[in-house]
C-alpha cells in the first residue's frame, strides 16, 4: 500500500510540476505579446508627436519670416 501511494504521489507532482512550467511558458509568451504591442504602440505615438511638433515648427518659421517680406 505504501509503495502505490508514493507512485501516485510522485506522478502527481510530476505532473503539476508539468502543468506549472507549462503555465509559465505561456504567460511568459503573453507576457512578452503585450509587450510588443505596447512597445509598437509608443513608438507610433511617439513618432505622430513629433511629426506634429515639426509641423508646428515649421509654421512657427514661415510666419517669422513673412512679416520680414512684408517690410521689404
Amino acid at each position: 500500500m505504501g509503495y502505490v501511494l508514493r507512485v501516485r504521489l510522485a506522478s502527481f507532482f510530476a505532473g503539476a510540476a508539468v502543468a506549472s512550467v507549462g503555465g509559465f511558458y505561456f504567460i511568459h509568451k503573453d507576457y512578452k505579446i503585450a509587450h510588443q504591442s505596447i512597445s509598437q504602440q509608443m513608438n507610433d505615438l511617439y513618432k505622430s508627436l513629433d511629426g506634429r511638433i515639426s509641423s508646428l515648427e515649421n509654421l512657427k518659421e514661415v510666419e517669422a519670416i513673412k512679416p520680414d517680406e512684408v517690410v521689404e
